[in-house]
């Protein structure tokens, strides 16, 4: 089991904190996560969550990148990049 952290400045700090809501809300249908929470730190979306098959990151990365695009609307949407915060095996 990996937990697995990632953090992106992609939106304004205005919507932030209702797109962590709305990322958290997103990752319920994605039940191959466990354990996910999401967060607005003040600057960046902060994701954290468990699975059993994602050493590296990449694959949550991924996902978290599809949810920035369904939850966080166009005028908030920044190009912020995700950064792999840490990834340790449980």
């Amino acid at each position: 089991m990996y937990r697995i952290t990632l953090a992106s400045a992609c939106t304004t700090p205005n919507a932030g904190p209702a797109a962590a809501v709305a990322i958290s809300a997103e990752f319920r249908h994605r039940p191959w996560h466990q354990n996910v929470s999401c967060i607005w730190d003040g600057a960046r979306v902060v994701l954290r969550a468990e699975n059993d098959f994602d050493e590296n990151g990449l694959a949550l990365m991924d996902e978290f990148s599809d949810s920035i695009s369904i939850c966080v609307s166009g005028a908030d949407l920044l190009d912020g990049t995700i950064e792999v915060v840490s990834c340790v095996e449980l």
